[in-house]
């Protein structure tokens, strides 16, 4: 299996590079990771311009010898490259596997709605941060579809996507947006107060597109800092809150986060 590595937001460390290629050859030797040289350019914010994370994506994405597209790491910036780039993808383009999180979910929303391959998970930059085991867990998901990477609840057959709650909320109503009608909605969030929590779950529930949604399921959504006063809310109060108060179904907590413990949810289903 051959797979490319771009990050259309962010930056990416070169000190990721040797352990992600390490954890990939235990897993299967046969594993080939890519990492484009643009994951490790920089232009103020972002991963080189805009015109060069774009031109990253689409190069590795159009390639045929690549089975799988690997979003490197989140941070800021996909959405700005995101339309346009989708708008250039040809027929090899369709027949790879796309898998990321976080501010990637702007190009998983837009490859969803276009009917190819994706997923939410973990990414190689994880290694740094969390570990050997999101990033095997990933891999172990790409190449043999093993059913333990995979959230849990998906074991009912149930359709689903993932976002990451914010990135959710902004893509909304964008050309971006996919048909999520009879999905399970599953939202994860990071490092952001229950006020904003709270005001992105209105958002959200207040689109017409997600009330025909299945449901959601709420992921984790740690850290969270300090509210001055105190919210009152944790965030599942919040999310059960704007579902009862929009009629869509609130389905539980499901096993996604920024964390060592996110696991892989395949769009559409298993």
């Amino acid at each position: 299996m051959r797979i490319g590595v771009v990050a259309t937001g962010g930056p990416m460390s070169r000190d990721v590079v040797a352990p992600v290629r390490a954890i990939a050859a235990a897993i299967d030797p046969a594993i080939r990771i890519d990492f484009h040289e643009q994951c490790f350019a920089a232009h103020g914010h972002f991963a080189g311009t805009d015109q060069a994370r774009a031109d990253a994506f689409v190069e590795v994405a159009n390639n045929g010898d690549y089975d799988a597209l690997w979003f490197g790491r989140g941070g800021y910036g996909t959405c700005r490259v995101a339309e346009g780039a989708l708008a250039r993808l040809g027929a090899d383009a369709r027949a790879k596997t796309y898998l990321g999180y976080s501010d990637a979910g702007y190009l998983l929303a837009g490859l969803y709605k276009a009917g190819f391959s994706v997923a939410h998970g973990p990414m190689p930059g994880d290694v740094l941060a969390r570990g050997a085991e999101p990033v095997a867990r990933a891999l172990r998901w790409l190449a043999r579809r093993e059913a333990d990477c995979v959230e849990p609840s998906l074991a009912t057959g149930a359709k689903a996507a993932a976002f990451n709650m914010i990135v959710f909320s902004q893509l909304l109503g964008t050309a971006l947006e996919p048909d999520l009608a009879g999905h399970v909605l599953m939202l994860e969030e990071v490092e952001e107060h229950m006020y904003r929590i709270d005001r992105t779950m209105f958002h959200i529930t207040g689109n017409a597109s997600v009330r025909r949604a299945a449901g959601i399921r709420l992921g984790r959504c740690a850290p969270i800092p300090p509210n001055d006063p105190d919210f009152g809310e944790s965030e599942e109060d919040v999310v059960r809150y704007w579902c009862e108060r929009s009629g869509v179904p609130y389905l539980g907590r499901a096993d996604i986060g920024h964390d060592a413990n996110n696991k892989v949810v395949p769009f559409g289903g298993r």
